[in-house]
């Protein structure tokens, strides 16, 4: 399985209104199009768009010393590479650029978090009540691309993070392409492929990613019917379950773990997890040997938003002392 994420950033930001016109459309730099967005309540990049991040060195997404989030998508008009920051801490300034940029830019207050209502979150635990006191900005991205966080997600099945980020890394490079916008920067972006390049991936570099038959048939399978995939985007999250699980080789974990992203639903707790029945257990409970039934226990007075409490818990990183040896770094791409 893979790790947890760690924030980008600890900068809490604020805005203010929601009445700043978009601008979309709008030409600025080296054939960028610009929007300028202003949140209702405390916004923190990092905290929000931290969970699209796939390990240090993600080909599709970047961090720079000036405070920026570089991201890039295959979106339904084609690639587009996303700037966001926050310059002096007022209205969100978003630059985009390539044939997805109008969509991409038309997208950037759900992937901020507009549509999440940190408000209605009640929290029933101390650790937890100080926990979402502390982040005040952490917002449930919602990307509307179920795909772009299906197969990334899949190859963190049953591996260690480092195994997972290292295949999605030779993946985006090798079958993605270079990313639309500024190259002389050194942020060496690429876009994943589309699902049409996932699907005639030959197996021998399936293999030399270091991805095994399953995941990597897994994603094949996906990628056949990515369009339909894309429609759980739109859904409510038990429709949006039971389309992502009727393909073979994806389950609870793998579901749970997309739409989190893709929908930013507040409740898509993940199942299935090697660790985070036991962090969840030791930090509410104090049973570091809890499991998906004791878990979802403790999670119940949380039900409508027990994702938005299981991130708050992973944040405050009260987890049990280790007793088992790390799971052991395999790379079936040398064999």
């Amino acid at each position: 399985m893979a790790g947890r994420f760690d924030p980008l950033t600890r900068t809490a930001v604020r805005g203010g209104r929601t009445d700043v016109p978009p601008a979309i459309g709008t030409r600025v730099g080296a054939g960028a199009k610009e929007r300028r967005w202003t949140p209702d309540g405390p916004l923190d990049l990092g905290l929000t768009l931290g969970p699209l991040r796939r390990g240090p060195a993600d080909p599709t997404f970047r961090t720079t010393p000036d405070g920026s989030v570089w991201k890039t998508s295959r979106t339904p008009d084609g690639p587009a590479t996303l700037r966001v920051t926050r310059p002096h801490g007022q209205d969100v300034h978003a630059e985009a650029w390539g044939p997805g940029a109008d969509w991409i830019l038309e997208q950037l207050p759900a992937l901020l978090g507009a549509g999440d209502d940190p408000a209605v979150f009640v929290p029933r635990h101390r650790l937890v009540h100080a926990s979402h006191r502390r982040r005040p900005g952490l917002r449930l991205t919602r990307t509307g691309l179920v795909l772009e966080s299906l197969v990334p997600t899949v190859l963190e099945q049953k591996v260690t993070a480092d195994e997972a980020y290292r295949a999605w890394r030779r993946l985006v490079r090798q079958y993605g392409e270079p990313a639309p916008g500024p190259q002389d920067l050194g942020l060496h972006l690429h876009v994943m492929p589309a699902a049409r390049t996932w699907a005639m991936i030959p197996s021998w570099d399936w293999h030399k990613a270091g991805v095994d038959a399953k995941r990597s048939a897994a994603i094949v399978r996906a990628a056949r019917v990515a369009n339909r995939l894309e429609e759980a985007a739109a859904m409510a999250l038990p429709e949006a379950v039971r389309r992502l699980e009727a393909v073979p080789g994806i389950g609870p974990w793998t579901s749970a773990e997309t739409l989190q992203r893709s929908n930013g639903d507040p409740d898509a707790v993940t199942t299935g997890d090697l660790h985070l029945p036991g962090i969840i257990g030791y930090a509410l409970g104090g049973d570091r040997d809890a499991d998906d039934a004791a878990m979802l226990e403790l999670l119940a007075p949380y039900a409508g938003q027990r994702h938005r409490a299981a991130r708050l818990v992973l944040l405050a990183g009260h987890s049990p002392p280790r007793r088992m040896p790390r799971m052991p770094r395999t790379d079936i791409g040398r064999l």
